[in-house]
């Protein structure tokens, strides 16, 4: 049983171009040094060329929910201490840290490309992640191989 309070967890406003909580939180990602309008021109700059560049019905805001799907990771390894040994024991992500881990690994990935600006470099990470490509899906593949590859200490699961 934990000694600490239950954290409180505020509520996000949507943000006012496409009413989404998800973009909210993007942009909060994505935010640097408090300067929050540079942060909603990348990634509002990112979604328009997002729905240009993938063709196909649906919203800007829709093809990114389809993104973040494919970056979204089902499992992870947590380490645990069992006698002495330290295991990595698979585990399964909550909704709310699947979307966090995915946003972050998103930024990491469109952080780590090399076109011109970083709205770009963020609008192309999103093409390859809908493409089921890129870092971004590559980093959740490699923490989903990690986990299966110790599912043997699955039953350490606390």
């Amino acid at each position: 049983m934990s000694r600490r309070r239950k954290t409180l967890h505020k509520s996000t406003l949507p943000d006012p171009r496409y009413k989404s909580v998800l973009v909210t939180e993007l942009i909060g990602v994505v935010l640097k040094q408090g300067k929050k309008t540079i942060a909603e021109q990348i990634v509002y700059t990112a979604l328009d060329e997002l729905n240009k560049k993938v063709e196909g019905e649906g919203s800007p805001l829709e093809k990114f929910e389809a993104c973040l799907e494919n970056i979204k990771p089902r499992l992870e390894v947590k380490s645990r201490r069992v006698g002495g040994a330290n295991y990595q024991v698979p585990m399964e992500v909550a909704p709310d840290r699947a979307k966090a881990l995915a946003l972050r690994w998103l930024l990491d990935a469109a952080r780590n490309r090399t076109e011109p600006n970083m709205a770009l470099r963020l609008a192309a990470e999103l093409v390859s992640a809908k493409n089921n490509e890129g870092n971004a899906v590559r980093k959740k593949q490699d923490v989903h191989k990690m986990a299966e590859a110790n599912r043997a200490f699955a039953h350490f699961r606390f």
